[in-house]
């Protein structure tokens, strides 16, 4: 008798599920600032990247920002810009829940009122740490968390797994996202914007006006 033997199904891969206020909520606050970086050691707080008028310091920023993110991950999230392009390459990689953790407790050091301390606490537990959280990040020690770590949050309550997902990301995605062509395409534009004559003309401008 002939038997018919049929290929396994395809694996399907599926952007992560990341409740949009909290990806709001990220994306507002990386807007309005720099993600701080945060080594072991501890938090260093958050540079701010606006004019006091409200209106983003970008057109203040070095010609070439993509030589600044390729010059670490760190100088990489402390930049809106930077941060959004590397979202846009990991959400291809299917990993975007990586960054989105990273800023999250970025967000939640940050909160000083315990109830929304409390909320936010909950709000990363649900979508990236539980057994069943929509947006599940791979961090060490993840099975031995449960919901009574939300009973008194902390700000730095998920510090060590917020490390591991920044190394994580650092020696792994990263170096990826260096060679990827999403970012090898901006840095040509940088470079054609710099050659440009335009760009040429203004900075023959400037220096005429500082010789002056």
């Amino acid at each position: 008798m002939l038997r018919l033997v049929f290929p396994p199904a395809p694996r399907v891969l599926r952007s992560p599920v990341v409740p949009a206020r909290l990806v709001q909520r990220v994306s507002e606050k990386t807007a309005e600032c720099g993600a701080a970086w945060t080594s072991p050691g501890g938090p260093q707080g958050m540079a701010h990247i606006h004019d006091s008028d409200g209106s983003s310091s970008s057109s203040h920023q070095t010609p070439k920002s993509t030589a600044k993110w390729a010059s670490s991950l760190e100088n990489l999230l402390e930049d809106p810009e930077g941060v959004k392009r590397f979202r846009e390459f990991l959400k291809k990689e299917f990993s975007e829940e990586n960054v989105l953790f990273w800023l999250a407790c970025e967000d939640f050091k940050k909160t000083q009122d315990k109830k929304q301390m409390q909320e936010k606490a909950k709000e990363i537990y649900m979508t990236f740490l539980s057994s069943k959280a929509s947006s599940q990040v791979n961090v060490e020690g993840q099975s031995r968390l449960n919901e009574k770590i939300l009973e008194e949050p902390h700000p730095l309550m998920f510090q060590k797994l917020q490390d591991q997902i920044f190394n994580l990301m650092k020696y792994d995605s990263y170096s990826r996202f260096l060679k990827s062509d999403l970012f090898l395409k901006h840095k040509r534009t940088e470079e054609e914007d710099e050659e440009s004559p335009d760009a040429q003309t203004a900075a023959k401008r400037a220096s005429r006006i500082y010789n002056t």
